[in-house]
């Protein structure tokens, strides 16, 4: 349900009808615009009569919202939500490339390969400190201590940090040294996770699980609004199919979707879909033309050696191609490679 309020209404007619909302044990989300506020709830605790809050001074009308999700949803909010992490904005005209490894293997090869990515045109790392992996026997990431020298490299190079959370028991330690928390595609429908993910403090991206419907991701981000964090970027990083000729199926037709019904940024993991290095340009160039916000690009700089996903990865000279012929592409649609880190 949504609450549109007039144009002329005053910031104590905003306040009480969200206390009539609370009052009725729902939540109340108001969501500023330029010309009017509106109010969305949520929750399953109670019912909102909708002609006691349409009796309300301040309020034009209360319209039922047809999706099963809420508040990620371009009935609740029609303009675009700009993702802001470290000082990159994701989600407004300008591309932003994501790049790094796959893992953290060591201080000395993240900062080499964090240094080559942002003279290439990314605006921030990826490297993963936490791994979860098919096999046990694994590498499963080097814990803390990776947090530790994703942090360092930050700080040195400039480049915000993207890194996952596992579980609740490493999400305070993951929102504490980066700068926006991954969700991966296993956790997308852990709850309990994306609960806590929207109380971490930090901007969120959240990747679509490898069996999930546009509507179970969409409703994946719900969990995380619903606790009062607006800043979730989307990722799809493709979907297990029949096909066998790569790791996953890159699903481009998911970017216009999302961004048909959903004001949330969405970006592209063309590395994860392709399973191998000579299919990252032309997935990525798809999930541009098709109007990705972004893309995320693993590069490692010795691939045959890396501890995980090493045939997927890019070499740096390679990543600079891609980001050359991405920006030629971009320039067609009338977007720009993000050219700076603004906050570095």
């Amino acid at each position: 349900m949504l609450v549109v309020m007039r144009m002329e209404a005053t910031a104590s007619q905003v306040e009480a009808v969200v206390e009539a909302i609370e009052a009725s044990g729902l939540k109340a989300h108001p969501i500023p615009g330029a010309q009017r506020t509106a109010i969305g709830i949520t929750g399953n605790l109670g019912v909102v009569e909708p002609t006691r809050i349409e009796s309300l001074p301040g309020v034009l009308e209360v319209l039922q919202v047809s999706h099963p999700y809420k508040l990620v949803s371009r009935e609740f909010r029609a303009a675009d939500t700009i993702v802001e992490v470290g000082g990159v904005a994701i989600g407004g005209p300008d591309l932003v490339l994501i790049a790094g490894p796959c893992s953290v293997e060591s201080y000395e090869r993240t900062l080499g390969i964090a240094r080559r990515v942002k003279a290439a045109g990314a605006r921030l790392l990826r490297g993963g400190a936490f791994k979860p992996r098919t096999s046990p026997y694994s590498f499963q990431g080097l814990g803390r201590e990776g947090l530790e020298i994703l942090a360092r490299v930050r700080d040195e190079v400039g480049l915000p940090v993207v890194t996952e959370a596992l579980d609740i028991d490493v999400i305070d330690e993951v929102a504490e040294h980066a700068d926006m928390v991954q969700i991966g595609a296993r956790n997308m429908q852990n709850y309990t996770l994306l609960k806590r993910a929207g109380r971490c403090g930090r901007p969120v991206l959240l990747k679509r699980g490898m069996y999930a419907t546009l509507t179970e991701l969409l409703l994946a981000a719900e969990y995380i609004l619903d606790q009062g964090n607006g800043q979730v970027v989307l990722c799809e990083r493709g979907i297990r199919t029949f096909a066998d000729h790569s790791r996953n199926t890159l699903d481009v037709a998911l970017i216009p979707a999302v961004e048909r019904i959903s004001h949330l940024p969405i970006i592209a993991d063309p590395s994860h879909a392709a399973g191998r290095r000579d299919k990252v340009l032309p997935l990525s160039l798809a999930a541009v033309a098709a109007g990705a916000d972004g893309l995320m690009i693993e590069v490692h700089d010795a691939p045959e050696a890396a501890l995980s996903d090493g045939l997927q990865a890019l070499l740096p000279e390679r990543f600079e191609e891609l980001v050359a012929e991405v920006r030629a592409l971009a320039a067609v649609l009338g977007r720009e490679v993000a050219a700076y880190a603004r906050h570095a």
